[in-house]
């Protein structure tokens, strides 16, 4: 994993004080090498900060082709490289170094960008053409590496983050309408930032771009089956063995590194499933590390270690208190470059850290397994209450009864309580709500209460919720699909690549230079995934049921039979007088507060005020936005933000 920059320039050549600098502030992606490229007429820049992972001595980037027509940086990993290496070698093609990076040079020299669908992994890059002046840019199918693109001032900016195209020269303001949205989906949308001008090339998308045109492409997408579909009933026990053969090479492929390579470890059914299967691969032990809480509804550390002696791994807790999450929060929000709604955020951040310090550039990680295989409890509130065949209504409700008690450390956030209002723009156009916009719509009506008169105005009738949905392939993706399926998909266009991706992922590992590799979004994977029945995914109440059947040899009784249990750190509402609750309350109450564009303070001290009698499900319900106001705080410092222009 590394960091990049891109600059073309219209105008003016491009200075390479500028270039170097602004692929400086990327070194905490790349410390092992910040290297750059001017085009000998100064108007294309390729900038490089270098994490060694693979060919730790050859493999300094910008790369070029045999004749240098082409050059490429990259951020990420492509897996199963040395196979597509050999192939190219047998049509001609020379190498230059052993990175696995370079294949994408004569991948392109072959199929163009139609290369992407060659490449297999985690990765953002850019591409000059100089035959063709083109810059070619993409980004992986679920946008596990970042990548944002501004124009200003004749010049076009990509990076991988958006502190090196502010120290490029791009101005640092707040975008209000997706402060706004972000209040509705506790996300921006998946082409946005909080951030005016600010763009992400989404998800499975590309650009090419040249002097006159700009070019934004979809190359791959989820395709969900129709529920009327075709599919072939087969034994669930097929089902099991095809996961977990397709699992096992995702895993196999992901252990590959000239460094050491290490596992988060949680109490989870996802991370233990690919220790599990990955010590059977390895003849040392793997070391797992995992944070700990102090306060024992959040904490399973217990559970980890019992299942890192089950597979035969060294363990290392790495524990975390309240006071630490207050201490690191600013760090942690200026490399996530967003709100933060828990301060989960910032455990990962501290678990980085102390990995990185351990001798670790490489980790297996258990993220996007909920994602693909319905793991939240919001998921299976959706099939109770939209896939009702066959079910009486008296055991569903009881079902969902026992589904709140059950996730208390949900109620609020991912579930929605009695109180949630109904949202007709979204039941409009889909049929349903789902359940996690449900549980959204209820903290935006809180949100919307902490709004200044003049923010509010300039918003008033805005549906930011029609507004998400408008940005999707609502009849090509979401339409005849089965209910669970479509919640799937919506929240793989909302939470997964801009919170648990970034927010859990790149930007806290990237921070200490940590590497962190995904076996459950290797695409093969989950393109065998989306065909199964739901019923695979969700069995009665048991969730990633396929999942749980393919690991059962590997796991601990415990986590075998234990239930989904989201990663979130204690709420800052949890504990009066922590240092994390009082850093919200000073800094809320503080002058940097005042300054934002989009609170007014009044409304928020009176919530201040309210805090401590509150119920814990309505206090759940504040934290995220809570959080949200506290991150705002430190973007406005760090960044310098101005408002908009008017």
């Amino acid at each position: 994993m590394c960091g990049f920059l891109a600059l073309l320039s219209k105008e003016e050549p491009i200075s390479p004080d500028v270039l170097a600098g602004a692929t400086r502030i990327l070194r905490h992606r790349g410390p092992d090498a910040q290297r750059y490229w001017l085009r000998s007429d100064g108007r294309v820049g390729l900038g490089h900060a270098r994490l060694g992972i693979i060919d730790l001595h050859s493999g300094d980037q910008p790369l070029t082709n045999e004749d240098e027509s082409l050059r490429v940086v990259v951020n990420g990993e492509f897996y199963d490289f040395q196979r597509i290496r050999r192939e190219l070698e047998e049509r001609g093609h020379r190498f230059r170094t052993g990175s696995d990076s370079e294949i994408v040079l004569h991948l392109y020299e072959e199929y163009g960008p139609q290369c992407l669908h060659h490449l297999r992994g985690e990765f953002a890059l850019a591409l000059w053409d100089e035959r063709n002046r083109l810059l070619f840019v993409a980004r992986d199918r679920f946008g596990i590496k970042p990548l944002f693109y501004a124009r200003h001032g004749g010049n076009l900016y990509f990076a991988s983050e958006a502190k090196a195209l502010f120290a490029a020269g791009v101005p640092a303001r707040w975008d209000l309408e997706s402060v706004f949205q972000f209040h509705h989906l506790l996300n921006p949308l998946q082409d946005r930032t909080l951030f005016e001008g600010v763009h992400q090339i989404p998800p499975g998308h590309y650009a090419l771009v040249t002097e006159g045109q700009f070019q934004l492409l979809k190359y791959w997408d989820f395709d969900y089956p129709p529920e009327k579909g075709h599919l072939i009933p087969q034994e669930a026990k097929s089902y099991a063995e095809r996961f977990q053969v397709a699992l096992e090479e995702a895993i196999r492929l992901r252990l590959h590194a000239d460094v050491p390579v290490g596992i988060y470890l949680s109490g989870g059914l996802d991370s233990c499933a690919v220790l599990g299967l990955a010590q059977r691969m390895r003849s040392t032990p793997l070391h797992a590390f995992t944070l700990g809480f102090d306060r024992p509804e959040y904490d399973e550390s217990a559970i980890a270690e019992e299942m890192a002696k089950r597979a035969g791994a060294h363990f290392t807790p790495i524990p975390v208190r309240q006071e630490d999450l207050a201490d690191h929060f600013a760090d942690a929000v200026w490399h996530g470059e967003s709100f933060f709604i828990n301060a989960n955020s910032v455990a990962k951040f501290l678990l980085s850290r102390a990995v990185r310090n351990a001798g670790y550039k490489v980790v297996l990680t258990g993220e996007g397994s909920d994602e693909v295989l319905a793991g939240y409890p919001h998921f299976r509130r959706d099939m109770l209450l939209y896939d009702k065949r066959g079910q009486e209504p008296e055991a569903i409700q009881r079902i969902l009864e026992d589904l709140q008690a059950s996730n208390q450390v949900s109620r609020g956030t991912l579930l929605p309580d009695a109180n949630t209002p109904a949202n007709t723009s979204i039941s409009q156009v889909l049929g349903f709500v789902p359940s996690f916009l449900a549980s959204f719509s209820n903290i935006a009506v809180h949100g919307h209460a902490l709004f200044s008169e003049e923010f509010a105005a300039r918003f008033a009738g805005r549906d930011a919720y029609r507004l998400f949905l408008g940005g999707l392939d609502v009849r090509g993706q979401l339409a005849g699909r089965a209910p669970v399926n479509q919640s799937l998909y919506l929240w793989a266009k909302c939470g997964l690549p801009n919170y648990v991706l970034s927010q859990l992922g790149d930007r806290m590992e990237m921070a200490h230079s940590i590497e962190g590799r995904l076996p459950f979004l290797d695409h093969p994977l989950v393109e065998l995934v989306r065909t199964c029945p739901i019923a695979q995914k969700i069995r009665g109440m048991t969730e990633k049921y396929v999942l749980r059947e393919a690991a059962r040899p590997v796991l601990t009784d415990t986590v075998y039979r234990r239930q989904k249990h989201p990663f979130m750190a204690p709420p800052s509402t949890l504990v009066p007088r922590s240092r994390l609750y009082e850093l919200v309350q000073d800094t809320l109450r503080g002058p940097t507060f005042r300054t934002l564009p989009f609170y007014e303070p009044q409304k928020v001290l009176a919530l201040l005020d309210r805090l401590p009698g509150m119920e814990l499900p309505l206090r759940n319900a504040m934290d995220p936005l809570l959080m949200a106001a506290l991150s705002a705080c430190v973007l406005q410092e760090r960044f310098g933000l101005h408002s908009p222009k008017a």
